[in-house]
């Protein structure tokens, strides 16, 4: 008695439907390449969870001792920590906490605000902090740039300030950046220069100084007022709009004589102290840090900030503005999934070529329909795990890429065996996958069975390589049916 199968039975006996399905996979498959965000590497983020609490006036020995080690106590007790290291200074204790790769991030940041709120009901913890703790998670792959425009010309800072933040507020507009940061220039603050001697001889002190400029640079709520039936808030403006309001401050009456802030300080209007620089090609530049939103697709945020800044070149700034891209990490990307994508191309058309001079074209042509639709269902359901086009699953599309052809090439000879003793073209098909399907499914179990330790891999190391079991398993699950998917026996029985 023969052995049947019953997938290949199936197949075969419903040939429309199976072609169907073949063109729902090829258009899935489509579909999920393209959206499928392209980067480098895989992202991987660690549960990181900071907690960062201010206390001036402190010593960094006092610091640690009355806020860093409570902290640490209360926070170390939480499961699932894999690392907790801490920082004090003047004034301030900083501590990071690292979970195993197995913790959600919105779990972590829960146990560490549970834990601070136990170690601040403390008697012993101050209760005359400025502020609570800050407490909150951090994404080291939106930290860094993705891209740098640079601003540069025959302007002053003021406007290329401008022109930098005009890119900002229409560059952050996009879905797939969390932030822009403009390096080069800084804010402007304003600056009151007191002199003591003047302070002395009208008894003023630094308080009086203080709090009459707070006083004054306030709007107050007037509450409500009805007017024609309608109640309208009043509100009382006292904000300063320019140096002379700040010069002309009230710090001292007394007896009919008053004391202007301008008869003991000087204002003025100047730059902050300088906190970052930036240079191209040692001239001076105003440039935009910008940041990507994780697991977004990195060439496609290239490509919608590029147009932007080509709009803008075209109607809004000057043509003498210089305005240069660099540190685009999409060039790079675009490279190393180009490149990998040749390879894989090339490697179906070796694969294919070989085959030809062994079994034909027409039987070569049978076996290649495999890979590129194992591919294509790899990209649906990783692009369904939410997993990104990256090298390490390239590279396993690359390793598959041989290992998907050797069933194929074992079906199709085995049709052809019983058709050389006279079977149909159907029958032969049903009768040839059937015959040698446990085998195939067998191999095909023991090749994935090989990847699964790697896919268990724990630690930072096991969250880089999971991406190529996952891919290759991915791959594999058309093949563990290839006695109708890796031959298309209705193309057989035709």
């Amino acid at each position: 008695m023969m052995r049947r199968f019953g997938i290949t039975d199936w197949a075969v006996n419903n040939r429309i439907t199976v072609g169907v399905l073949t063109v729902i996979i090829l258009i899935a498959g489509l579909m999920a390449y393209r959206a499928m965000p392209a980067e480098s590497f895989p992202e991987i983020a660690q549960p990181t969870i900071y907690v960062g609490t201010v206390y001036p006036g402190n010593s960094p020995v006092d610091i640690e001792r009355l806020i860093t080690r409570p902290l640490e106590k209360e926070i170390n007790s939480i499961s699932g920590v894999d690392k907790i290291s801490s920082t004090s200074i003047q004034g301030y204790s900083s501590i990071e906490v690292k979970f195993n790769f197995n913790v959600e991030v919105s779990e972590a940041l829960r146990k560490v605000k549970d834990k601070v709120d136990a170690a601040r009901s403390s008697p012993d913890f101050p209760n005359d902090l400025p502020a609570d703790p800050n407490i909150f998670d951090l994404n080291i792959g939106e930290l860094l740039p993705i891209m740098n425009i640079n601003l540069s010309g025959e302007y002053t800072s003021d406007q290329l300030k401008n022109y930098a933040e005009y890119l900002k507020e229409e560059i952050e507009d996009l879905a797939a950046i969390t932030s822009v940061d403009i390096r080069g220039i800084d804010d402007k603050e304003v600056r009151i220069m007191v002199d003591n001697q003047k302070m002395e001889s009208m008894n003023i002190s630094f308080r009086d100084i203080a709090g009459a400029i707070q006083n004054e640079n306030m709007s107050i709520s007037g509450g409500d007022l009805l007017v024609d039936g309608y109640r309208r808030n009043v509100r009382v403006l006292g904000e300063f709009e320019s140096l002379r309001d700040i010069e002309n401050i009230i710090v001292k009456q007394e007896k009919a004589d008053i004391v202007y802030l301008r008869d003991v300080a000087t204002v003025a209007f100047d730059e902050v102290d300088r906190e970052s620089y930036a240079r191209q090609y040692s001239d001076p530049v105003v440039t935009l840090d910008i940041k990507k939103r994780s697991g977004e697709n990195l060439i496609l945020a290239s490509k919608a900030i590029n147009e932007i800044v080509t709009t803008a070149k075209a109607e809004y700034f000057p043509s003498n503005l210089l305005i240069s891209i660099t540190n685009d990490q999409s060039t790079r990307t675009k490279n190393q999934v180009s490149e990998l994508e040749n390879s894989i191309i090339f490697g179906v058309l070796l694969v294919v070529l070989v085959l030809t001079f062994f079994l034909g074209l027409r039987n070569a042509i049978f076996v290649g329909i495999a890979i590129p639709l194992s591919m294509l269902l790899s990209f649906f359901i990783l692009n369904s795990m939410g997993v990104t086009l990256n090298f390490m699953v390239l590279f396993a599309l690359v390793l598959a890429l041989g290992m998907l052809v050797d069933n194929g090439i074992v079906i199709v000879e085995n049709v052809y065996r019983f058709m050389s003793s006279g079977y149909k073209a159907t029958e032969a098909a049903k009768l040839g996958a059937a015959e040698v399907a446990m085998p195939i499914i067998t191999s095909t179990a023991t090749t994935l069975a090989a990847f699964v330790p790697l896919a268990l891999w724990p630690g930072l190391i096991g969250e880089f390589m999971k991406y190529l079991p996952y891919t290759l398993m991915s791959s594999f699950r058309r093949r563990c049916s290839s006695p109708w998917s890796s031959t298309r026996p209705w193309l057989h029985a035709t």
